[in-house]
């Protein structure tokens, strides 16, 4: 029996999709054709996102590399770089700015809430000023989503250029990167896009590509170095060798994204009847406002080990969820319902496996959870 992948990524590949990843395979250096598609899936790309200035880069590695190209290909030593973050992932980008000789600056916000613009206009006032920004759309840890368009016009009034991690959201909550000034954008294939992981998306606005452009230093890397990819298309050449059946994939998950129309709308009406249903059944979903729509982050109830949670639900049902990751390990499971997982055929599946768990504890681990799936 095939599990049912409902982690907060990677998810669910459809058979199309896994289908484009048979494509019978070409001379990727060479060959025209593959240009040609290449260039049709980032134009494909600029359509989730609404964009039609900015300039994408498929690369072939997981998303991560996305995160550490931007901070290698942006920050000269000594620069002052502002690390918005309210999750851990939106702090982790202070260990790559420390790594390319930044600065960091760290501004935190309440990691149950989106980042405060008001607060943040201040912080950038008394501390600024900023040559770069860094920030996370999506915390996926706890399923927040910032207000990044508040937050990214605010770096453009201030001068300061915006690197936004949208991993977790791209294809799944709304982005306009041209109206919102969006200067880098990072996103991910096995997300929202449910693609295989193992590339990274980015999008650079004409003022990341004139600073870009301009450096007064060398980049200090070659495989995470973004000049590489300038005009790739034009001159026939990538700066190594890429993947036929990766870009085809994405081709494919992108038409399937672009068919469906209001994915964004698709994608909050589901989120929010998830929530709702996991609060009328007892739990407390984390974060207590801008929540995210791509997964929910819910508070383990007491006296339930989420290994054993865990394990129950992969054994007996064969379905899998996500735990949280460093200080809300243990204390926080997660949904995805993003991309191919947000149906609520699967979302139903979930819950049914959730009921039988908890009747499961109770009757055998003499724990009265309350926990009331009744109400589904």
């Amino acid at each position: 029996m095939d599990k049912l992948i409902m982690t907060p990524g990677p998810t669910q590949c459809s058979e199309e999709v896994r289908n484009a990843l048979a494509i019978k395979n070409t001379n990727t250096d060479m060959d025209e054709n593959f240009f040609e598609l290449y260039e049709d899936t980032c134009d494909k790309a600029k359509r989730i996102i609404n964009s039609k200035e900015s300039i994408p880069v498929i690369m072939l590695g997981e998303a991560i590399l996305g995160l550490e190209s931007a901070c290698a290909s942006f920050i000269e030593e000594g620069d002052r770089v502002l690390c918005i973050y309210n999750g851990i992932f939106g702090k982790g980008f202070g260990d790559f700015v420390d790594m390319y000789g930044g600065e960091k600056v760290y501004f935190k916000g309440d990691y149950r809430k989106g980042i405060d613009i008001e607060e943040l206009e201040k912080f950038i006032d008394k501390n600024g000023p900023f040559k770069i920004a860094t920030l996370v759309h999506c915390e996926t840890p706890t399923g927040v989503t910032n207000p990044i368009d508040e937050i990214c016009p605010l770096l453009k009034e201030k001068g300061i250029l915006s690197i936004v991690d949208a991993v977790s959201s791209y294809g799944g909550e709304e982005i306009l990167m041209d109206k919102w000034n969006i200067d880098v954008l990072l996103a991910g294939t096995q997300k929202c896009l449910s693609v295989t992981s193992g590339g990274t998306i980015i999008f650079l606005s004409s003022k990341a590509l004139d600073i870009l452009n301009n450096r007064k230093s060398n980049i200090k890397g070659y495989y995470v170095n973004l000049k590489n990819w300038i005009n790739v298309v034009d001159n026939k050449k990538f700066p190594y060798t890429h993947s036929d059946a990766l870009i085809n994939s994405i081709n494919v998950a992108l038409d399937r994204l672009i068919n469906i129309g209001d994915f964004t709308r698709i994608h909050k009406e589901l989120a929010s009847k998830i929530r709702d249903t996991f609060t009328k059944c007892g739990f407390r979903i984390y974060s207590n406002d801008h929540y995210s729509n791509t997964l929910t982050a819910i508070e383990l109830p007491k006296g339930i080990d989420f290994d054993h949670m865990f394990k129950y639900l992969k054994d007996e049902k064969d379905i899998l969820i996500g735990g949280s990751i460093g200080k809300f390990s243990g204390k926080l499971f997660r949904v995805g319902h993003m991309g191919e997982n947000a149906k609520e055929e699967k979302i139903y599946i979930l819950l049914k496996a959730l009921d039988e768990y908890f009747n499961y504890i109770n009757k055998n681990m003499d724990k009265e959870l309350h926990i009331e799936f009744s109400k589904i």
